[in-house]
């Protein structure tokens, strides 16, 4: 939160402070908190979250998950790396790979989404998109994009959604490729960089942000963050241990899938052995 600006008008920062303390203590009110920034605008402060484990899954930990979804009860997941990226399809009780395709050696996967029947899925560093049919996995065309890297990505029925490691959501057009608009993601503090894996729940998108052990839940009208998931304490309460940097090892926390017949939210992370059911606000 910014500092409050100083104020001769003492009885100005008292109502200010009555009004701040109201918004954070008051439990059975959902809305955000209030800020109040040194040009005297307003912008809220993103609401806690609170998040429970529901259930756990076995997750392959060779997979280096870039994007995850979960469409007709099956869990779809783009994996990562250089000779070892993938698209598949994977049964979420057991944890088995019921089928993929693998990619050239040259890209690296990243984030995916299924629209209409079809599975989209980015390319890190390399420009380029793919297009496959979601039943069989079939490769059907490909794509460019407009942005230096492809992170994460999700769709709202129309568009195509992804980011590209700042804090920029690009829509683009599936039929014809091409960037319709562009929201920029922002809390309290300003703009959030390093958004990642995108998943659109309810009218609103859930993010991973690189390298933080954080859900952030988006307005997609107005890219402001309205509410935060802390899930530093996911490590100790799963086993899966803390991200370490070595190769092959669980690195940071990256997934985000909803199945919206039943209203369960999933995730997981690079190289996890868990998928993990949880409860946000869902």
């Amino acid at each position: 939160m910014k500092q409050l600006r100083r104020s001769a008008n003492i009885a100005s920062i008292v109502a200010v402070s009555a009004m701040l303390a109201v918004a954070c203590n008051n439990e059975n009110k959902p809305h955000a908190a209030t800020a109040v920034t040194a040009d005297s605008s307003t912008v809220a402060i993103p609401s806690v979250m609170s998040y429970d484990i529901v259930n756990q899954y076995p997750h392959d930990p060779a997979a280096f998950t870039e994007g995850l979804e979960y469409k007709d009860g099956v869990l779809y997941e783009s994996t990562g790396q250089y000779g070892t990226s993938d698209i598949r399809k994977t049964d979420l009780k057991t944890g088995k790979v019921l089928g993929s395709t693998k990619m050239e050696a040259r890209y690296f996967g990243e984030g995916m989404t299924i629209l209409n029947g079809k599975i989209y899925q980015l390319t890190y560093r390399e420009g380029k998109g793919f297009v496959y049919d979601a039943a069989t996995l079939k490769q059907l065309s490909t794509f460019n994009f407009n942005a230096p890297e492809g992170w994460g990505m999700t769709n709202n029925g129309y568009h195509l959604i992804f980011d590209d490691g700042t804090n920029i959501l690009h829509y683009i057009d599936p039929s014809t490729f091409k960037e319709v608009k562009q929201l920029a993601v922002k809390d309290e503090q300003g703009p959030v960089n390093e958004i990642n894996e995108l998943e659109l729940i309810n009218g609103y998108i859930y993010a991973n942000q690189w390298q933080k052990d954080v859900i952030l839940k988006i307005d997609t009208s107005t890219g402001m963050v309205v509410s935060r998931a802390d899930l530093g304490s996911i490590h100790e309460r799963t086993g899966i241990p803390e991200a370490s940097g070595r190769k092959n090892e669980p690195d940071v926390l990256n997934g985000i899938a909803y199945d919206a017949a039943t209203n369960r939210i999933f995730i997981t992370g690079k190289n996890w052995p868990k998928v993990l059911e949880i409860k946000l606000d869902n």
